[in-house]
């Protein structure tokens, strides 16, 4: 799980640092990741697997990034090619609108400056890479009425349809912030899926909406990135 693929700005908080992967470190990752013979899978080819017994590479990885941010564009997505990887991106759909508007924020800052356009995103899509939902704004989905969160579910999905001319199957929960209500709205849309901040690596198909990743930070090492890829949940 990645967020920013940028060094990080001068004054940067404790949160952006700790969000932010320069492409130097990501590169770095990518070659450990090609020399030790991982391959890059969808998220349908994980659930096809665990629901239909389907066979993955040897050393399935899914590489995933939260948000939308515009360097996943021009950062990673280079050197996803590169190396001969896809990523799974999740969108803020409302933000991808107001970057591909050309609008501004409060501060005269343009969207497109921080957020993907929806053309960037048919580039990367036509290439292998693979959108998904990250609702339609970033709020914390399990605190708002049925109203707000069907908003939220089909306002994603009808966003991604629309500008891309496919129908999103699975969700990263903003935040990571998720309970079953949430992961019903979504299933009952047609989702397959739900992802999470949940620290695993390990999946099962009766999961499906409890998918768990293992986050990347702007300190982890080649050294710890083998440790985390190696790590199965359990203490010890």
């Amino acid at each position: 799980m990645y967020h920013y693929l940028s060094d990080p700005p001068r004054g940067a908080d404790r949160y952006r640092l700790d969000l932010s992967v320069s492409p130097a470190l990501f590169e770095q990752h990518l070659a450990y990741l090609r020399d030790e013979g991982y391959q890059s899978i969808s998220l349908e080819q994980l659930l096809r697997h665990l629901a239909l017994g389907e066979a993955l590479p040897e050393r399935p990885i899914i590489i995933t990034f939260d948000d939308g941010y515009t360097d996943n564009y021009t950062n990673a997505f280079p050197l996803l090619e590169k190396y001969g990887f896809a990523g799974t991106f999740f969108v803020v759909t409302e933000l991808a609108e107001r970057a591909s508007a050309g609008m501004t924020e409060p501060d005269g800052t343009a969207y497109a400056d921080d957020y993907m356009t929806w053309e960037q995103m048919r580039e990367m899509q036509a290439a292998g890479m693979d959108i998904q939902c990250h609702a339609r704004v970033h709020e914390d989905l399990t605190d708002i009425d049925d109203d707000r969160l069907i908003w939220q579910v089909l306002g994603c999905r009808e966003m991604i349809e629309s500008q891309l001319g496919q129908r999103p199957r699975f969700v990263a929960y903003p935040s990571g912030i998720y309970d079953q209500r949430v992961a019903q709205f979504f299933a009952s849309d047609g989702y397959w899926g739900g992802i999470t901040t949940r620290q695993g690596s390990v999946q099962r198909s009766d999961d499906l909406f409890e998918l768990q990743r293992l986050r990347v930070r702007g300190t982890t090492t080649i050294e710890e990135l083998a440790e985390l890829l190696a790590w199965d949940g359990t203490e010890g």
